[in-house]
């Protein structure tokens, strides 16, 4: 079943009066109005969405989402995204059979990031890897506690 494209409302960027700092409205937002404003989102309007399989813990990718990804991601138990390239709505499996099953979804203490755990079926990379992250290690130097 294909995610067909949805036209797009662009956001609305206004000061908040607190702390000066932006904040993104999106228009006829489908969220509940409590978590709509307590999102913090980039000037696009978009929310970064870490996905982590749910019984390893192992992180598998990052996804994109505006409140339109997120409420479809809540209420069908699927994972959404919205692609910046395409500038469309993606549901992750659609074309490539490697589906995401929603298990649960978490704000972070600054609203501007999702945790999303998924029952991930086959990749979760676009190259055909587990992981996004699969053979992309960096060299860094660890730490270690004293």
């Amino acid at each position: 079943m294909s995610e067909q494209s949805t036209p797009l409302s662009r956001p609305t960027v206004m000061p908040s009066a607190a702390s000066g700092a932006e904040t993104v409205v999106e228009p006829g937002s489908p969220l509940p109005q409590e978590l709509a404003a307590a999102l913090k989102r980039d000037s696009a309007g978009l929310v970064a969405a870490i996905i982590q399989q749910f019984d390893t813990d192992e992180v598998l990718m990052l996804g994109w989402m505006d409140d339109e990804a997120l409420h479809r991601t809540l209420t069908t138990g699927r994972v959404t995204f919205f692609s910046r390239s395409r500038q469309e709505y993606w549901r992750k499996g659609d074309t490539s059979g490697h589906v995401q099953f929603v298990k649960s979804v978490a704000l972070d203490c600054d609203g501007d990031a999702l945790l999303v755990r998924v029952d991930q079926v086959g990749a979760a990379c676009h190259t055909g890897t587990r992981t996004c992250f699969d053979g992309r290690s960096l060299a860094a130097v660890t730490g270690e506690r004293l």
